[in-house]
């Protein structure tokens, strides 16, 4: 996927849903776990040199996987890619646990999931679709990929 340089640092500038400096180790062999300013702002992971404004680099979290690797520990690792791992220590088990949900609650397929789940029941509480009055009910990205009324109870996924 491309991504306009400028576009990203100015996203990187934006509030972040969170922020601190954590442990980094990257994908390759050999990388050593660095010191870094990581911010989640959307569904991109920017880290930092603590010193910098800039970003040096970013992650897009989406086909991802996010995996508590011990109690102050967790990695995101990419699904078409699952060898390259990133890893990040952070100061406490609450800290490492609020990141993973967070970063798992970032990704679009995430939000997706959630407003077909919440759009399904307004519509069976109140019969109507909460999205027409919007004119976008019937778009795609909004219908459930298998073409199965999702069901109330079918929240395992998301």
């Amino acid at each position: 996927m491309r991504f306009n340089e400028k576009e990203l640092v100015s996203l990187s500038r934006q509030p972040s849903e969170m922020a601190a400096e954590l442990g980094m180790r990257g994908p390759k062999k050999g990388d050593v776990v660095k010191k870094r300013l990581v911010k989640l702002v959307v569904n991109f992971l920017f880290y930092f040199r603590t010193d910098e404004e800039e970003p040096i680099g970013a992650l897009l979290l989406e086909q991802c996987r996010v995996e508590r690797e011990d109690s102050q520990t967790f990695s995101i690792a990419f699904l078409d890619e699952a060898e390259r791992k990133y890893l990040f220590e952070c100061d406490s088990e609450e800290q490492c646990g609020e990141w993973v949900d967070s970063i798992i609650k970032a990704s679009y397929e995430f939000m997706r999931k959630n407003l077909i789940f919440y759009r399904t029941e307004i519509h069976r509480l109140t019969g109507k679709d909460p999205l027409e009055q919007y004119g976008i009910s019937d778009e795609t990205r909004f219908q459930v990929s298998n073409g199965l009324q999702l069901m109330s109870r079918d929240t395992s996924s998301l």
